[in-house]
């Protein structure tokens, strides 16, 4: 059984391979997460797992979430997120149970996603990696980091959806694809995957089967 995980990003090191090769990774801990909802093709009309994550006290929680978490008898959890699964994966768990990092093998291949760094409002050189409308020599201390012209006058007298500029930049869903697994510990919730995840040290982020 191998489907998907939430878990929390603890930050990037370093492990030693065959042949004292340095691999750079990025250690997640993954898990346990609590199934608090199965919903079913017959009832749903698709087949997924609904997995909680962190604790959170309850008087964070409101009476809905409450009331939803009866059926799991389970605590508010910080992170909830929807798994699509296939019936026979599905069939292995039940609503209350956890999934751990054990769900996952030594060289496997993951997709994790997680959302990026928050930048705030960025100018094109930084957001687009534009190369500036001037040289820095004298006289160009005004200008030299903004965008140019952006349009014409009457003909299109507009200007075209989708042009870059500045703006906000990051906080956005992430998806780093085909990362392998380079080590599992399963009795501490660890997962060590080779190279760079998506989001900032103690960001929540989905492990799931390479598709």
């Amino acid at each position: 059984m191998s489907f998907a995980i939430l878990g929390r990003k603890l930050g990037m090191s370093q492990i030693h391979g065959d042949g004292g090769a340095v691999i750079p990774v990025t250690v997640i801990e993954a898990g346990p997460c609590t199934v608090l909802q199965k919903k079913t093709a017959e009832k749903e009309a698709y087949t997924a797992l609904q997995l909680g994550f962190a604790e959170k006290p309850e008087r964070l929680a409101n009476k809905p979430e409450m009331g939803h978490l009866k059926q799991s008898k389970s605590s508010p959890k910080r992170f909830v997120r929807e798994v699509r699964v296939t019936a026979e994966e599905a069939a292995t768990v039940e609503v209350g149970g956890t999934v751990n990092a054990g769900i996952f093998t030594k060289g496997e291949r993951v997709d994790i996603v997680g959302r990026s760094k928050g930048k705030g409002f960025q100018g094109v050189m930084k957001r687009h990696h534009f190369k500036g409308s001037a040289t820095m020599s004298h006289g160009t201390h005004e200008y030299f980091r903004h965008a140019g012209s952006i349009g014409s006058n009457t003909t299109p007298g507009r200007l075209f959806r989708g042009k870059k500029m500045g703006g906000h930049m990051g906080s956005a869903r992430v998806t780093a694809k085909n990362l392998e697994i380079v080590d599992v510990r399963p009795d501490v919730n660890l997962l060590f995957v080779r190279g760079a995840v998506p989001g900032t040290r103690n960001g929540f982020v989905i492990v799931r089967k390479a598709r």
